[in-house]
């Protein structure tokens, strides 16, 4: 008989995209462990797509060997480009031929077709009055960046629904991939006649990425660049909502 233990809570497992800077990996392990604190009894274990170890075909495998039937698997993800597309199913090919568990893939955090998840928004907006109580007239949603369109639009719908929240004009901006960088998005709103322009990071973690973005944007007359969401208590809401939608 299977212990009790391994059916009640099945084992969450969050898939990032992994980064060489460190600070990546240790911001997605203090999200496992907000997720943990808030979920007693859950296993919640960190993974990683590339960069840093062990990946997720490692911790599958790894649960089922401990005897768990099933896990949920949770993309670290804000879009649903390449690592969610072709990254995620082939990790999930490569923890097959071990003893079997049931793995439920839940949706990436960011807005794939449906509406942008309050959550995800009350952390923008989280980080953002952090960075700069005094407010803006002004916003530029900075992301990564992606040559998928879809994947844009969503980026784009966020940005629309942060603007509409605050009030402000939000304006996207990229990091890599696509047009236009976050110094040249904060200059356009200045030249508009925005005075106080701040910045939104579409980051989970920190790295090179958002260390770009901060230089930029300041150099540009950003008021503040709002740090990645990481482990705010919204984003940990929203993880544990994407868990709950697969077990229901």
């Amino acid at each position: 008989m299977r212990p009790a233990h391994l059916n009640a809570h099945p084992p969450v497992v969050l898939v990032a995209h992994g980064s060489r800077d460190p600070r990546a990996a240790e911001a997605t392990r203090a999200l496992a462990r907000a997720v943990a604190v808030a979920r007693p009894g859950t296993p919640v274990r960190p993974s990683w797509l590339d960069h840093t170890e062990p990946g997720p075909a490692a911790v599958l495998r790894d649960l089922a060997a401990a005897g768990h039937p099933r896990a949920v698997l949770v993309p670290l993800l804000l879009t649903a480009a390449y690592h969610r597309k072709v990254d995620i199913p082939a990790a999930l090919a490569a923890a097959e031929g071990g003893p079997p568990i049931d793995v439920r893939v839940a949706d990436v955090l960011g807005p794939a077709d449906g509406p942008v998840d309050r959550a995800l928004l009350a952390g923008l907006r989280r980080r953002l009055a952090e960075a700069a109580p005094g407010g803006y007239d002004a916003l530029v949603l900075a992301a990564a960046g992606t040559r998928d369109p879809r994947a844009r639009g969503s980026v784009g719908r966020v940005a629309a629904a942060l603007g509409a929240d605050l009030g402000v004009r939000c304006r996207v901006s990229y990091a890599s991939a696509a047009p236009p960088a976050a110094g040249v998005a904060v200059a356009k709103l200045r030249a508009a006649g925005a005075r106080r322009v701040g910045v939104a990071a579409y980051f989970l973690a920190p790295g090179l990425f958002h260390d770009a973005v901060c230089a930029g944007a300041r150099d540009a007359g950003a008021v503040a660049v709002a740090a990645p969401l990481a482990d705010a208590p919204d984003l940990v809401d929203l993880v544990l909502r994407r868990v709950a939608a697969q077990l229901a």
